[in-house]
């Protein structure tokens, strides 16, 4: 019996600092796995990629991208995400990135734009994803990807502020080409 209750009390401990402790195990162990995955994304991104047509380039250039030329569009058939992870799918799942019923139909790491085929990548919702570019590279993709997990948590993907923010792009460029 007394084991049964050390084990309770242990557990309850475990589960306590767990809580209080999430923003020290996202920080500190989910982050930097997933930094180091976006980072190598973005490069294959970079490297199958197709760049903007003109009248990208010039929506990219409104938007305030300084270097709008290094902007690539990757058509897949998923929207990558480090699945084989399991810390980070769980992560993933708990903050609405991924999951059941959520199909992510772009994504952006750097300067690469990864997109599911049949997608339409129309001018707002090229807008939304370009502004995403831009918040990278105003400060860094690290910082970004920072916010954002933090801001996935706190807020929910239509609260978050970096996607408050390009949803504002949505609605600006909603006129077609």
């Amino acid at each position: 019996m007394k084991i049964v209750k050390f084990t309770a009390i242990f557990l309850i401990a475990l589960i306590v600092i767990a809580v209080l402790s999430y923003e020290k195990i996202i920080s500190g162990v989910l982050l930097p796995q997933y930094i180091e995955w976006a980072h190598d994304t973005e490069r294959n991104g970079l490297e199958i990629g197709i760049p903007l047509t003109e009248r990208e380039l010039h929506l990219a250039t409104e938007i305030g991208i300084l270097h709008p030329e290094k902007v690539r569009i990757v058509y897949v058939s998923e929207v990558p995400f480090p699945y084989e992870n399991t810390v980070l799918k769980i992560f993933g799942e708990a903050v609405g990135l991924i999951g059941e019923g959520i199909v992510n139909n772009a994504q952006v790491f750097g300067y690469s734009i990864y997109v599911r085929n049949g997608f339409e990548l129309d001018k707002p919702k090229l807008a939304h994803e370009l502004v995403h570019v831009l918040q990278i590279e105003r400060s860094t993709l690290d910082q970004v990807v920072t916010q954002h997990f933090f801001d996935m948590a706190e807020y929910g993907y239509d609260n978050a502020p970096l996607e408050v923010e390009a949803f504002g792009a949505n609605k600006k460029y909603s006129a077609g080409w």
